[in-house]
């Protein structure tokens, strides 16, 4: 049997993503894992590409714009409180954030994060800052 975990959104950010952006980890469980993003206000992301996972971000505040490209299709949408994104495996995406607060998401991934190697710095839309 399988134990059930609870856990608080940590006040402190547990890691630095290779984007740039703080990440206070979640929970997870075999296949997939949770964690919490947030981009400071008017900031620049690094682009980046996974390797083996994929993900889903439902944006819970502040507002900017995702870059998604997968081979010769690439778009970019607006992002904000309230908005639900998909990064299949391979996209090269890259985001920022702007006006004058964080922008903050959830981000599910699957399989869980695997570790350092997972993600590769790719060309992206901006210059990241």
């Amino acid at each position: 049997m399988q134990k059930f975990n609870t856990k608080q959104l940590p006040l402190k950010a547990d890691a630095i993503a290779p984007d740039g952006s703080e990440v206070r980890l979640l929970l997870g469980l075999t296949r997939g894992g949770m964690a919490h993003f947030k981009l400071a206000p008017n900031q620049v992301s690094k682009a980046v590409t996974h390797k083996t996972i994929e993900e889903i971000w439902y944006f819970l505040s502040g507002h900017g714009e995702m870059w998604r490209m997968q081979g010769d299709y690439e778009e970019t949408v607006n992002i904000g409180e309230g908005v639900c994104i998909t990064i299949p495996t391979g996209t090269h995406f890259q985001f920022r954030s702007k006006g004058g607060e964080p922008l903050i998401a959830i981000g599910i991934t699957m399989p869980p994060w695997p570790g350092e190697d997972e993600a590769t710095i790719v060309k992206g839309k901006w210059e990241p800052n």
